[in-house]
Order: structure tokens, then sequence, then C-alpha cells
């Protein structure tokens, strides 16, 4: 896959949406780009296993799960799972927990921080709903472009 953000946001300038710089990186893919399927969830992981457990046909599961920083709401099996079905990344308004394993795996990830505490279980949530955090609209359907300079959003494929 071979675009760059930067290039897309000189391009594009107020056409696409760019996201504000406050995102670690996980997974082996370092480049990602796909349409934006989403989550709203808060320190409950139940429907994120649950979409990544559906074929992700190279779109980008967008979780908002609040920003909270006191659980993971992904770990090593959910990004095994994601890679298993085709998912080409998971963005994470939350917290990621076996950084190590998540690194290894082929997908690209992107969130707050890591925890070592796993989420609740109680099936709580929306999904396929718009979502709204670090300066981004995240509207499924949409394209999100993320490499090493930040995240873009446009509403169709750019690149």
């Amino acid at each position: 896959m071979t675009f760059h953000t930067t290039d897309i946001s000189d391009q594009y300038g107020d056409r696409v949406q760019v996201g504000d710089p406050v995102f670690r990186h996980f997974g082996a893919r370092r480049r990602f780009a796909g349409p934006i399927a989403t989550l709203k969830v808060f320190e409950d992981n139940s429907l994120v296993r649950a979409e990544l457990e559906t074929a992700g046909q190279g779109r980008i599961l967008v979780v908002d799960g609040g920003g909270s920083m006191r659980c993971a709401l992904v770990g090593g099996q959910l990004g095994e799972l994601a890679v298993r079905n085709g998912w080409a990344g998971i963005v994470v308004w939350g917290c990621v927990r076996d950084s190590a394993e998540l690194d290894a795996q082929e997908v690209g990830i992107r969130a707050l921080a890591t925890h070592p505490r796993k989420s609740v279980k109680k099936g709580e949530g929306s999904r396929d709903i718009p979502v709204h955090f670090a300066g981004l609209g995240f509207t499924p359907g949409h394209w999100l472009y993320v490499d090493e300079d930040g995240m873009v959003i446009a509403v169709e494929p750019v690149a």
C-alpha cells in the first residue's frame, strides 16, 4: 500500500480531516487504510470481539472507548482475530494490552496507551454510528488512512 498522509493532506486540504497526534503505534503494520467500521463502548470489549470475529474485508475497526485509561479493549487474542479475519487495522480511543504480541501481528493498531487490566464483558455498546475523538469524526464507510505521520479521513478513497 503506497500513500502518505502528508501527501493526502497537502493535495486535498480542507476536503479531508486530519487527526490530533495522540496515538501510539502497535501491530506490525505501520501504514494501513480502509473503510471505517465503528463501535462505541466503555470498558467493555464484548462488541469488539464480536466485530473482529466477522469478515473485515480490509476495513478498519474504530473503537470509541471513551478515552478510558482504566482497562484495555484490545489484546493479543483480538489482534489475532483481526489478522485471521482480514481487518486492515484497529484504532482504539482507549488502551490495549499484550503489546509485544500485538507488535508481532500483521495488523495496524493505534491506541492511546497500554494497560494490563482486561475489560468487563457485559455486551454493552453501539455499532455503526458516527463517533468523534482526536479531532476526527469517524463515519462508517468513510476512508481512514494511517501512517507514521498521522491519520487522515476522506469521504471516499483518495489514494
